[in-house]
């Protein structure tokens, strides 16, 4: 792949700046590594651009984006053509973030800014990407190409010998002339004069310049005659979402086309074309896929370009990928699905992109609705790794272990005896069903016939050999294609022997010590296998045979296990033996000479019991150690050893962990997922087979400790403690955060003390009962589930030593004034001090230290509390706060008063009365209540019904007048004091009372003119035009005056509207109102009211416009 070729930028306005644009934000220096400014691309060519930031004092991870233009995010646009990738090194905290543009097309040109964020800090860096055609470098001699060798007609279109000849004849010497660059010439040129200049310049191949000089011409922009305003450069949008393109053209009344990649675009419910005044919008409901691409508004000749870019929601992986422990030759089948059906998906084996090859079937691509599939057919050595699956919005990764494949032999070939004419049969079974093989006899192949037959039914392999003849007997073989691996077997074959023997013969058991027997008198069967015992019997006359199991005979003839008797033979038969029929088995043979016994112990093997207690005991990052239990039956054979698999919880798909049997009870799997939940399983291996899997252990998860704290940091010392404070680790995976264990030890000691008997959830705390003046280190490790991180430790000791601190009162600001209280409520202040040591609070009254039964004080290592239940007037006065610390003291005094309501005013009286009203004076009360008197409700009742009605209410004066008294009635008053806390509980009564003498009086009616009220209609508030959207009722109104009441008459364009039941007239009190139902377009005009009356005629008018609906989201 190409590197980016950095060249010079040339200088000019349009140059970009160096740092990244200007912003409100000051940009900070956060990248280590930076593209190139300027980079020159070969179309078709890979460009990769690097930039590195460095961590060490950021806070939290920092976002990259890299941004084409202003604003258009790639992110969206990630896939094959645009690919992004990052790493992060733990030991050096750097970031390393990579953009690759694969196969670099002219439309990739332009500006291009990446951007990292983190919290508060930021850095952007601008570069630029210049495309130029694959072939473009030998533009400068080119000409030379096109160029004929001679005059001749029959050369040819081209003549290309002119580049290869070594040498040419000079020709003489000419004038020299300037040289003209035609390229320039044909750039500037009109297309009429082409075929002129290269008549003059001697170019034949016209047509294959121009499309060169098509590539090579820069169009400049130039003034639009028809468009006011363009189409913007580039447009996004969401995939499902409605997209706007607007343009403003110069004639409003011009018609323009849509195309969509050259194509017209027609009107539809998709894309909606609407023109209003100069503005022509095209909007696109739903975007999909398939609209982005490029868009054009034609105007005659003229056209505006644009580029909409229709980015995809982010597509999320629902169901991960499993991992898989497979052989060679086995098929693999990674399936994921994701968050919505057709969305993109990238497989990937390690860091390549695996893509569909006609060529090859190694890998296939399944997509069934959400369900993606990644198929290998046949797995070999080469494809070990991890596959990963991408979307534009998640990731996946599963692991493929592979595996040469071992066979395993579950049952092996057993020797045989078999007399002639009987059949005998060679059986083994091997751990693979697909496995083929071929027999052998003394090392020759055996060929099937009439008498010898081969069978393979899945993992069983059998030889039957009917009818045997004594040339039959001989070392059986059988091979495994594909496997350096035999099995062998002998067949005996018993010749039967007729002996004379005298009538009285006493009988005799001959028992056949090969074959099944492991010792003379044992029996091996495997579970499920045939036992057939043929013993040889001799005797005269024919003795009786009798089985017994224990003192159990066994008669049977027919059935599982049965007895069959034939001519000096007796058999004893067991179909698929089970484990309750091992024991001791006793035949006896009688007849008149005698009787003959022989004991045989039969013993089952089976494969065993599963293994118990599966369990995990403990987990690292990717790792756990599993344990179990021995099954408790062996199946009668030792155990060789067991063999593990895990999966995901979740997932029906087992992965197996070893093929070798591991001989241990305990195994620790590795290569797992932090943070996936797994479960195990556990099988048990004797010589007979694998035992069904043990239940699954309970899931478990993969986590490791979190990295150490950050920043510890000494927070405050004294002669005894010292206060720690630090933030949570940068990273804490899978396992979450339990706590922090704090530790410290004396300079120079190797022994670290706990400070901490419980785990500390905050991110601070105090070390308490440090020796004083020794220096102490300290650390902190944060704490899970996975055990303890590594420690952050303090860069240096710490000297327990109190540090002096003068005292210092922070009084806060509403207690710099008088605090005020009613009496009976609660006083509670808080004064918050500094200082160090501890200060010595000491409070004050008025001077005198303060009484501990009438105030509660209680004071901390920052701050004092003054408390008082229930306030009263005594606790009223000056309080000091007094703050020492050795020789050095601080004061704060506080102002607090308690009051209580009022006592009544003093001296009520009447002092004069006149017509309807009295004159009232009284004197301030002797107890203001401890606050300022802010007024005075005063309150009169008539002698004769006693009731008291309020006259003035907060009365700041000490007198008053009360008016509108009756005449006739003699009237009492009451005075209440009023200050913060409210009236005073008692009024205080007039001494006197007053009465309202009566008077003659004589009614003098003014003479009553009649006002002419005559006047011509006249509108004091006329129609103002209106501009209302068509299908909405609306309403023109005005007010008029005149008397007599004028006649009204409404017109439209000068016609007067008539009864139409569309119109509604209304005039209320001088009020007129047009209410017109549902206008339409053809509503619009001008509307006129007209008043008459006897005296003359007034007239308003207005305009009404009616527009067409518009939805807003258009615009």
């Amino acid at each position: 792949m190409p590197e980016p070729v950095p060249e010079a930028k040339p200088a000019g306005d349009d140059a970009p700046p160096a740092n990244g644009e200007s912003g409100s934000t000051e940009l900070t220096g956060l990248f280590l590594e930076k593209p190139p400014d300027y980079v020159v691309a070969v179309a078709g060519s890979d460009v990769t651009f690097t930039a590195r930031v460095d961590s060490t004092t950021l806070t939290r991870k920092p976002v990259m984006k890299w941004l084409k233009g202003k604003w258009l995010d790639l992110g969206s646009k990630a896939g094959k053509h645009f690919q992004f990738k990052e790493a992060y090194d733990r030991n050096t905290k750097i970031y390393t973030y990579e953009m690759k543009i694969v196969k670099v097309v002219v439309g990739d040109a332009g500006g291009y800014r990446c951007e990292v964020t983190a919290k508060d800090k930021c850095d952007s860096s601008i570069f630029e990407i210049c495309v130029e055609a694959a072939q473009q470098e030998q533009q400068a001699d080119i000409l030379s190409a096109f160029k004929r060798a001679d005059a001749g007609e029959d050369d040819g279109d081209l003549d290309f010998s002119a580049l290869l000849k070594a040498t040419k004849k000079k020709k003489k010497a000419q004038e020299e002339k300037p040289e003209i660059d035609v390229w320039e010439l044909l750039k500037s040129a009109h297309p009429s004069e082409y075929e002129k200049i290269a008549f003059e310049y001697g170019i034949t191949d016209l047509r294959g310049m121009l499309k060169r000089l098509k590539k090579m011409k820069t169009v400049e922009p130039k003034h639009s005659e028809a468009f006011l305003k363009k189409l913007e450069s580039c447009y996004s949008v969401e995939k499902g979402k409605k997209i706007v393109l607007t343009c403003e053209v110069v004639d409003p009344n011009v018609p323009v086309k849509w195309l969509k990649n050259g194509q017209e675009i027609k009107p539809s419910a998709k894309y909606i074309m609407e023109a209003n005044g100069n503005l022509r919008t095209l909007t696109i409901n739903k975007a999909s896929l398939a609209d982005d691409a490029a868009y054009e508004c034609v105007v005659g000749e003229d056209k505006s370009f644009t580029e909409v870019f229709v980015k995809e929601p982010p597509v999320t992986i629902t169901k991960l990928m499993d991992d898989y422990h497979v052989v060679v030759g086995e098929r693999v089948e990674f399936e994921i699905e994701v968050s919505e059906e057709g969305a993109h998906v990238m497989w990937f084996f390690e860091d390549i992109e695996l893509h569909k090859d006609k060529d090859s079937t190694k890998y296939r691509f399944k997509k069934d609705g959400k369900k993606h599939t990644l198929i290998i057919q046949e797995a070999t050595l080469d494809d070990i790794g991890m596959y990963h699956a991408w979307t534009n919005g998640g990731h996946t990764k599963g692991e493929v272990e592979v595996e040469e494949k071992e066979l395993e032999v579950l049952q092996d070939i057993a020797d045989l005896t078999v007399r002639a004419t009987d059949q005998a049969m060679f059986k083994c079974e091997v751990s693979d069903d697909k496995v083929t093989g071929k027999w052998y006899k003394d090392g020759v192949e055996v060929l099937p016939s009439e008498r010898i037959k081969m069978t393979h039914i899945g993992r069983f392999h059998r030889l039957l050999i009917d009818n045997v003849k004594p040339e039959d007997a001989g070392d059986y073989t059988f091979v495994p294609d594909g496997y350096a691996l035999s099995l062998s077997a002998k067949l005996n074959f018993l010749e039967i022997k007729i002996d004379y023997v005298p009538r009285q013969d006493p009988p005799k058991i001959h028992l056949d010590t090969s074959g099944n027997m492991v010792s003379q008198n044992t029996i091996i069967v495997v579970a499920g296998n045939k036992l057939r015992l043929d013993v040889e019997i001799s005797g005269e006359p024919a003795p009786t045979v009798v089985w017994s199991k224990g003192d159990k005979p066994i008669t049977d003839t027919e059935g599982r296990v049965r007895v069959e008797s034939k001519k000096d033979l007796s058999c004893f038969v067991i179909e698929g033996a089970e484990r309750e029929d091992e024991g001791n088995y006793t035949i006896c043979v009688t007849n008149p000479a005698g009787e003959d016994k022989a004991v045989l112990f039969v013993k089952i093997v089976d494969v065993p019991d599963p293994p118990e207690h599966v369990k995990c005991t403990s987990v690292g990052e990717d790792c756990g150690t599993i344990v179990w239990e021995p099954p408790k039956f062996d199946g009668g054979a030792p155990i060789k050893g067991y063999l593990m698999e895990r999966k995901k919880k979740g997932s029906s798909r087992w992965t197996k962990l070893n093929f070798d049997v591991y001989e241990s009870t305990t195994y620790e799997a590795k290569r797992m997922i932090e943070g996936v939940l797994y479960e195990m399983r556990v099988f048990a291996v004797n010589s007979i087979g694998m035992s069904p899997p043990s239940l699954n252990s309970k899931p478990f998860m993969p986590i490791a400790p979190t990295s150490e704290p950050m920043r510890l940091t000494v927070h405050d010392v004294t002669d005894s403690t010292c206060s720690l404070k630090w933030l949570a680790p940068e990273r804490i995976g899978a396992g979450g955060l339990d706590g922090y264990l704090i530790e410290y030890c004396k300079e120079g000691d190797t022994e670290w003390v706990a400070a901490n008997t419980e785990l500390c959830e905050r991110q601070g705390f105090v070390v308490r009962n440090l020796p004083v003046g020794e220096k102490i280190n300290f650390r902190v490790m944060a704490v899970n589930i996975a055990g303890s991180s590594t420690p952050a430790i303090l860069s240096q000791p710490v000297t327990i030593r109190e540090i002096v601190e003068h005292p210092k009162i922070r009084l806060p600001r509403d207690l710099r004034t008088k605090f005020i209280r009613k009496v009976g409520e609660k006083v509670n202040l808080t004064i918050p001090f500094q200082g160090k040591p501890r200060p010595v609070a000491t409070w004050y009254k008025d001077g005198q230290p303060l009484d501990p039964k009438m105030v509660n004080v209680r004071n901390s290592n920052t701050d004092s509390i003054l408390f008082i239940r229930s306030a009263e007037r005594d606790h009223s006065g000056k309080y000091e706060l007094v703050l020492q610390i050795e020789n050095m003291e601080d004061r704060a005094s506080i102002d607090i008063r308690i009051i209580d309501k009022p006592g009544p005013p003093l001296n009520v009286r009447v002092t004069e009365a006149w017509g309807f009203n009295a004159a009232l004076e009284w004197e301030p009360p002797k107890d203001d209540g401890n606050s300022e008197i802010t007024g005075y409700t005063i309150q009169k009742a008539d002698m004769k019904t006693k009731e008291w009605y309020t006259v003035y209410e907060h009365n700041r004066r000490t007198h008053c007048t009360a008016s509108d008294l009756i005449m006739g009635n003699e009237y009492m008053f009451r005075i209440y004091s009023e200050n913060l806390c409210g009236l005073s509980d008692e009024p205080k009564l007039s001494k006197n009372t007053v009465i309202i003498n009566k008077t003659d009086l004589e009614l003098k009616p003014t003479p009553f003119k009649e006002k002419d009220m005559a006047c011509m209609p006249k509108f004091t508030q006329p129609l103002v035009d209106r501009s209302v959207v068509a299908g909405y009722s609306t309403a023109i109104s005005c007010a008029v005056k005149g008397f007599p009441k004028p006649k009204i008459v409404w017109m439209k364009n000068r016609m007067i509207i008539a009864e139409n039941p569309k119109y509604l007239m209304q005039n209320n009190q001088g009020v007129l109102t047009l209410n017109i139902r549902k206008p339409s377009t053809f509503d619009g005009g001008k509307y006129s009211c007209m008043a008459v009356n006897d005296l003359g005629k007034d007239e308003v008018e207005c305009k009404l416009d009616v527009r067409v609906a518009t939805d807003p989201d258009k615009k």
